[in-house]
């Protein structure tokens, strides 16, 4: 029993020095993901003057039926500007194993989505993210996405990670 709460403060210990963090939202996704469903962050912009790397957080399970992942992911500031990007990443290896960190066939995947990116106004900012799967060959859209658990977002201060 002793052992269990030395392991269980040194996780909330190691968990809470996460000093990169400026913000860590996710949002869990039923069974499938729908092609016409967007999953949507708001957030109020942190400092203006600096810098910060954008992440887009995804867990997948073995019902993920894909080695890769298209997303359209939308951008939109306070002044209703609006900043797309169609994104592709590599989810699994070529020889079939998941990309990601977890132990079980649940793989969690920190992905790029902007370096270095400066919030040049304040107020209220949205991401808005919809897959953008198809299958080999085919101009449909894959109607439902199975295997995807939770989505989320998470910005870090970018100079503290050089």
């Amino acid at each position: 029993m002793r052992n269990f709460f030395i392991l269980i403060t040194t996780l909330v210990f190691i968990i809470a020095c996460d000093g990169n963090r400026v913000l860590d939202k996710y949002t869990a996704l039923p069974d499938v993901w729908k092609k016409e469903d967007t999953i949507s962050f708001t957030f109020e912009s942190p400092d203006t003057l600096k810098t910060y790397n954008m992440f887009l957080n995804l867990r997948n399970n073995n019902l993920y039926e894909f080695s890769n992942l298209f997303l359209i992911v939308k951008l939109n500031t306070p002044s209703n500007n609006t900043i797309v990007d169609t994104l592709e990443y590599e989810m699994a290896y070529p020889n079939g194993e998941w990309m990601g960190t977890g132990f079980s066939d649940l793989k969690e995947n920190k992905l790029w989505y902007k370096e270095a990116f400066r919030f040049k106004e304040k107020g209220m900012y949205q991401i808005n993210i919809q897959h953008a799967m198809r299958k080999n060959g085919s101009i449909k859209g894959v109607d439902y996405l199975k295997g995807i658990t939770e989505i989320g977002i998470r910005l870090e201060d970018a100079k503290s990670n050089k």
